[in-house]
């Protein structure tokens, strides 16, 4: 499972997630950050790096936040 960018990142993309990840995971929306799921090797540097603690593991997803887990799939649904 990949990790998941909620909420409290909306309108805000500090960037010391895309910073942090080894792997190129993260990448930018129009108003906010989303992870790769085909990209992320759950390493969780960037859960830590989150100034917002928007970054979840994606089966520890808050309920309240669970759209977030299909925002980020469309996200990627998309580019391609």
């Amino acid at each position: 499972m990949a990790f998941v960018i909620t909420s409290p990142c909306h309108n805000e993309k500090a960037a010391e997630c895309v910073e942090v990840c080894p792997v190129d995971a993260i990448h930018p929306g129009d108003d906010m950050f989303y992870i790769d799921p085909d990209v992320c090797i759950d390493c969780a540097a960037c859960e830590s790096a989150c100034p917002v603690q928007a970054i979840y593991a994606e089966e520890e997803v808050p309920e309240e936040e669970e759209e977030y887990i299909v925002l980020n799939e469309k996200h990627f649904s998309q580019a391609t």
